[in-house]
C-alpha cells in the first residue's frame, strides 16, 4: 500500500474560466429576468383588456385611437434590427472580437436611433396620462415599455465602451450574447403591447 496521499481534488486547471448559454449562471439570471418582466407586461396588458371590456366604449367618447404613423416607424425600426443583432450574437459565439466590437457599436446606435420615433410617439397618443383610465393604461404601456429599451440601450452602451478600453475574453463574450436576447425580449414584447395600443382600439 502507497503512503502517497490521495487527493480528492481533481486537476481543474483546463476547466474554461467562464462559460456561455445555458452553463452559464448569468445566463440563467437573464431568462429569470425576463421571466420577471415578462410577467409585468402581462399584467399590464390585462389591465388594458380589462378596461377595454368593462368600458362602454374603447377609447372613451371624444378621444380616438393614436396616430398609425409613428408606431409603424417604430415597430418596423425594432424589428430590422433584429437583423444586425443576430449577427453580432452569433459573432459573439465565434469568439470574434473585432466583429464584436463593430456589431456592438452599431446596435448601440441603433437602439439610440429609435429614441427618436418612440419620443414622437408619446406625441400623438392624444391625451394625458391623467385624463382617464385609458389614458392612464396607455401610457403605463408605452413607459413600461420605453424604460426597457432604454435600460437596454444603456446596458449596451456600457458592454460597448468595456469592450473597447478592456481586453476582450470568453466573459464578455457570453456578456454580447445575453445582452444580445435581452433585446430581442425588448422586440418580442413590443409586438403585443403595439397591437393593444394601436389596433385595439380600432376593433371595438
Amino acid at each position: 500500500m502507497s503512503d502517497r496521499p490521495i487527493s480528492i481534488h481533481g486537476d481543474v486547471s483546463d476547466l474554461p474560466t467562464s462559460r456561455d448559454g445555458p452553463a452559464s449562471l448569468a445566463w440563467w439570471g437573464n431568462v429569470g429576468f425576463m421571466a420577471t418582466e415578462g410577467t409585468a407586461f402581462l399584467l399590464a396588458g390585462g389591465s388594458y383588456l380589462y378596461l377595454m371590456v368593462a368600458s362602454p366604449s374603447w377609447p372613451p367618447k371624444g378621444f380616438a385611437p393614436p396616430e398609425l404613423l409613428w408606431g409603424v416607424v417604430f415597430t418596423a425600426g425594432l424589428l430590422l434590427s433584429e437583423i444586425p443583432n443576430s449577427w453580432l450574437i452569433k459573432k459573439a459565439k465565434a469568439r470574434d472580437e473585432r466583429a464584436v466590437r463593430i456589431g456592438i457599436i452599431i446596435m448601440t446606435a441603433v437602439a439610440f436611433l429609435l429614441f427618436v420615433p418612440r419620443a414622437l410617439e408619446f406625441t400623438v397618443l392624444g391625451l394625458r396620462w391623467d385624463e382617464n383610465a385609458y389614458g392612464s393604461v396607455l401610457w403605463m404601456l408605452m413607459i413600461l415599455h420605453t424604460v426597457h429599451l432604454v435600460t437596454d440601450w444603456g446596458d449596451t452602451l456600457v458592454l460597448a465602451l468595456w469592450l473597447h478600453t478592456h481586453e476582450v475574453g470568453d466573459r464578455q463574450f457570453a456578456d454580447v450574447e445575453d445582452n444580445g436576447n435581452y433585446w430581442r425580449f425588448v422586440e418580442l414584447s413590443w409586438l403585443p403591447i403595439y397591437a393593444l395600443v394601436y389596433w385595439a382600439p380600432r376593433m371595438t
